[in-house]
């Protein structure tokens, strides 16, 4: 008899709006005996494992897309994003870890082609607040940090947290003493600083003065190896990027960031030597050069061609080669100004 009332199963907007009467229970309801908090947060715990089997599909069945676009519609229709967000601090570990993955999902999820994540997030863009505040806690960094590089992925969104305060705290998450959250956070400010190429353009071009202030003394010259080697890498990778070619002109005709890369190609590292190499070569390539820029390479000629002479990457690299003959020759010919 028991086959018979068996209850029909749930659809996905069932689903959501089931999590999102739970997680409004969970967070207007902290005084409710533990029991039946320790009953809520278990059946929460389930559901959100459902809605990501939905999003993702399982070991037997890959995901269909229009179970995914209605709960999509769903999710984003009323504040489940942000209820999701604000009561992530209180599900356990398994729950979050769940959570973290539908957020990051339904990021790329689009209904009737469009990405309604995206405009869900511009009118609450202050969730970008919580996540980005997120480094600050040790427990919730990785979670929040995951979410945040998956928003990022929509322009208005980094164009959002570029502009904010908020980008100055990344030059202090990437320098904290938990490993894990540095390297989160580094790889957090790698998306936002390379993604979007026009923003960033922008972004650079009119905080030039102060982030590259910030870059030198906090990263490229932090006592931290790993943080060093990171930096003159993205440094490399903004620099070459052609949307970035006024800020690569305006880099290379200082001084200072030139004592810097000098300093960077003296490291006992190869890896963090052979990438300053790559940015190094933008100050011999310039053929604008200031006086004082080629004042210190005339200065310094035969160190740096002493240092260019043995100096290879491990594997053979025909273009490294190329790339240094053309930096030698640029010193080598260098005649001083007055």
């Amino acid at each position: 008899m028991k086959g018979l009332f068996k209850s029909k199963p749930k659809t996905p907007v069932d689903l959501v709006r089931q999590t999102r009467d739970l997680l409004i229970f969970i967070d207007r309801n902290s005084e409710t005996r533990e029991s039946k908090r320790e009953e809520k947060f278990a059946e929460l715990g389930k559901l959100i494992r459902e809605l990501k089997q939905i999003l993702y599909g399982n070991s037997e069945a890959e995901p269909v897309s229009e179970a995914c676009a209605q709960l999509t519609q769903e999710f984003f229709r009323e504040n489940t994003l942000r209820l999701l967000i604000i009561c992530l601090p209180k599900l356990n570990l398994e729950a979050r870890k769940d959570a973290t993955q539908v957020v990051a999902n339904l990021q790329r999820q689009q209904v009737q082609s469009r990405l309604i994540a995206c405009d869900y997030l511009e009118a609450n863009i202050d969730l970008m607040d919580i996540l980005v505040s997120g480094y600050e806690d040790t427990d919730m960094a990785l979670h929040y940090g995951a979410m945040l590089r998956e928003c990022i992925r929509h322009q208005s969104v980094a164009r959002y947290v570029l502009e904010s305060e908020h980008i100055k705290k990344f030059f202090n998450f990437i320098q904290l003493p938990n490993f894990d959250i540095s390297a989160d956070a580094a790889a957090t400010f790698k998306e936002l600083m390379t993604r979007h190429k026009s923003t960033v353009a922008e972004f650079l071009s009119k905080n030039y003065d102060w982030f590259f202030a910030e870059y030198n003394a906090k990263l490229l010259e932090s006592p931290n190896y790993i943080t060093r080697r990171q930096a003159i890498k993205l440094l490399g990778d903004m620099l070459l990027d052609r949307s970035n070619s006024a800020v690569m002109t305006r880099y290379v005709s200082s001084r200072d960031n030139l004592r810097i890369l000098m300093n960077l190609l003296r490291e006992s590292s190869k890896s963090i030597q052979i990438e300053a190499f790559h940015v190094f070569k933008l100050f011999a390539a310039n053929q604008n050069k200031p006086a004082d820029i080629v004042g210190i390479l005339v200065t310094n000629r035969s160190k740096l061609l002493r240092l260019f002479a043995d100096f290879k990457p491990d594997k053979e690299d025909e273009q490294f080669e190329a790339d240094k003959a053309q930096v030698v020759r640029e010193i080598a010919g260098l005649e001083p100004r007055d």
